[in-house]
């Protein structure tokens, strides 16, 4: 919190490697410097406008793969790191890849490639075949059978599993290309044909459902998707996405849809992660696809807390921009472009009458409606594949990114003193002060009371005073009567009928005063809290241990499973272990 001068003007070193494994950036940053900072610097070297949809990652002390947090200070998230090695990636695949600027397209394209190369891009063999022969055509040009002889693909890593029949059809493709195709119009062909896959933009997290059997989960622009086998088997849109997160080492997303009845319903769907970082991460992963993708604008992001109540809360707070206000900042500007042009184009007119102005460029390629694809994706649907794909999945990690009371001042008795005088006149009596006119004294309280003199015959009301911490004394007349046997702070009428005291009247608010004690805010909070906790525990074993029907739903919900085979179930068997049981 406190630093000196010294700490605060180190510079510390780091390396980041980008899309193509043999490019590497030396950057240098500080204390204070957050990760939007060395994220800012890299792409104003690789001269990327669209910096949104890029990011740094690193690996953490426990070898778990996380995300430089913009917001964050960046030594503080690779403290442990030495040396300190950063990789720059794609985070957020575009739903159009052609609304980016001409460099940050180039970026996506190294991107895809290496997808297709670490195994993440699913496709069939003749996709494949159509992918591998566009990469050799942007890396070798066309085909020429004087240098393109024998079986010149194999020296290029293409795809994860690359067999001879692969490369052979690569080969074919590469042959019947055009010549002289421009590498642009490669890249934007092989752009085109993998957004429109499944797996476009999917980073797979290998998990497992309620059943125990093998998948991966990934998240892209259109919502969250599992693949068994290299086949989609489920996928949750955005919109049906209501809440997501995690308890110990399970993934919940409560999700909200409409059948085919068109009748709302509730679903809640559980993957269980290999650990709790890992589970974590996916959390975190999944939370900021969603935002990017549905919010507004950035403001109106709130800091969300993903830990359930059995596990360590993880808060996380969106920071930079969402692709809403990235298409809605180039809409505004080829607006203003469109409004100079016709400017300009209008002067020129008027100058020269005779040659036609030529319209400007019309902005119909971006439609901000068409922003969200999530709406046309498939309904929520599951199936499960054959146990024998499982042992033949393929592998999808990218392993080179691992390594005290206020008395008011009115009189407190005036009320009551009203009511005695009005009580005293009704019955006939003289309402007097039974104090003579030589004793005077003050009160052991708050209050400093001042008797005077009554007229005989007559009715006279109390004369009370505030002041503070008035010290009791009892200057004259001691022994009189009524003295010592009842308090100061009494009202007596004296009945001229029977000329005895007749009834007592305690000033209330003084005697309340003394009376009231001040409130504890932690002596109310303790024995509540215990008492919510008993009773928690309590409903938790009853659920757990119940075999009624009654309470059936409310065990098979992931939290309720995740609370038992985690924690309650070790937790019982310790006990009955000291305590000499049989479990």
């Amino acid at each position: 919190m406190f630093k000196g001068k010294n700490e605060s003007n180190i510079v510390y070193k780091c390396t980041v490697r980008l899309l193509d494994d043999a490019d590497f950036l030396e950057c240098t940053f500080q204390v204070l410097h957050k990760g939007s900072y060395l994220l800012d610097n890299i792409c104003d070297q690789l001269k990327i406008i669209d910096k949104d949809y890029f990011g740094l990652r690193y690996v953490d002390s426990s070898n778990q793969r996380q995300w430089l947090d913009a917001g964050k200070s960046i030594i503080k998230q690779c403290r442990d790191a030495d040396p300190i090695l950063f990789s720059f990636r794609v985070k957020f695949y575009p739903a159009d890849p052609f609304r980016l600027s001409s460099n940050a397209r180039i970026m996506l394209y190294q991107q895809l490639k290496r997808d297709l190369r670490h195994g993440r891009i699913y496709c069939s063999i003749g996709e494949a075949a159509a992918l591998g022969s566009l990469i050799v055509q942007e890396q070798l040009g066309d085909y020429n059978e004087e240098i393109h002889t024998d079986n010149y693909v194999s020296s290029l890593h293409l795809a994860l599993r690359q067999t001879e029949v692969l490369e052979h059809k690569i080969i074919e493709l590469h042959k019947k290309r055009e010549p002289f195709q421009d590498t642009r119009e490669t890249m934007n062909e092989f752009v085109r044909i993998v957004s429109g896959l499944e797996t476009y933009g999917i980073d797979p997290h290998p998990v497992k459902d309620h059943r125990g059997s093998q998948l991966y989960i990934g998240m892209n622009y259109s919502g969250i998707s599992t693949f068994i086998c290299g086949k989609r088997s489920q996928h949750f849109r955005w919109s049906e996405v209501q809440k997501l997160n995690f308890e110990g080492k399970m993934f919940i997303a409560h999700l909200s849809y409409t059948d085919a009845s068109k009748e709302p319903k509730k679903h809640t769907v559980g993957f269980k992660c290999g650990s709790n970082t890992t589970c974590r991460y996916l959390w975190r992963c999944a939370v900021e696809q969603m935002l990017f993708f549905t919010l507004a604008n950035s403001q109106s992001a709130a800091i969300i807390s993903g830990g359930g109540f059995f596990s360590w809360g993880t808060k996380f707070k969106y920071t930079g921009r969402t692709e809403r206000e990235i298409l809605a900042e180039s809409i505004n500007a080829l607006r203003e472009q469109k409004m100079n042009n016709s400017a300009i184009s209008k002067r020129k007119a008027s100058s020269v009458p005779a040659t036609p102005s030529s319209p400007s460029g019309d902005i119909e390629h971006i439609r901000y409606s068409s922003l969200p694809r999530s709406t046309i994706s498939e309904p929520l649907t599951y199936c499960i594949a054959a146990a024998e794909c499982l042992n033949n999945q393929t592998q999808m990690y990218d392993d080179s990114d691992n390594p005290t009371i206020q008395i008011s001042n009115l009189e407190p008795v005036s009320e009551e003193l009203k009511f005695n005088h009005a009580t005293a006149l009704k019955e006939g009596s003289n309402y007097v002060n039974i104090v003579p006119n030589n004793v005077n004294y003050l009160l052991q309280s708050e209050n400093k009371v001042i008797y005077s003199a009554p007229t005989p015959g007559t009715a006279e009301t109390l004369k009370i005073e505030r002041s503070e911490n008035v010290t009791s004394q009892i200057l004259k007349s001691r022994s009189h009567p009524f003295m010592h046997k009842h308090s100061p702070t009494r009202s007596i009428y004296w009945s001229s009928k029977d000329n005895f005291p007749e009834k007592l009247y305690r000033n209330s608010s003084s005697e309340s005063a003394k009376l009231a004690r001040k409130f504890k805010f932690i002596h109310a909070f303790i024995p509540s809290l215990l008492i919510v906790v008993i009773v928690m525990v309590g409903l938790a074993i009853l659920v757990i241990e119940s075999e009624s029907s009654i309470f059936t739903q409310i065990r098979e919900l992931p939290e309720m499973i995740c609370l038992r085979y985690q924690y309650y179930q070790p937790l019982k068997k310790f006990i009955f272990k000291k305590m000499g049981i049989d479990a």
